[in-house]
């Protein structure tokens, strides 16, 4: 069962960065097909790597300070945070062995 945390503030998502060694934020919208696309992989790796990831879900309609502040423009916007740093950004599908080695 994955173990994806939605993201319901700015203030939450800020506390799961700051606590947590590896975090990988996906930013995404319920009318966004490719989003859906993205979400079993997201689901998939959250699984493989529960030990090593935490795997939060920002809705951008939900959460524009959030949005805002980390100027996202398009659906799905992909963010790892290692240590509280910006290691990678991606927007659009990124396949599951992909996503893996950008974790890793």
């Amino acid at each position: 069962m994955s173990k994806i945390i939605k993201i319901s503030s700015k203030d939450q998502f800020d506390e799961i960065i700051a606590k947590n060694e590896k975090v990988l934020a996906a930013f995404r919208a319920t009318w966004c097909g490719t989003c859906q696309m993205l979400k079993p992989v997201l689901d998939q790796l959250s699984d493989k790597l529960e030990k090593d990831l935490i795997v939060i879900d920002a809705d951008v309609d939900e959460n524009p300070e959030l949005v805002a502040k980390q100027e996202i423009m398009a659906t799905p916007t992909l963010l790892l945070f290692e240590k509280q740093n910006l290691k990678w950004r991606n927007t659009g599908f990124v396949p599951l062995a992909k996503l893996e080695e950008m974790v890793k």
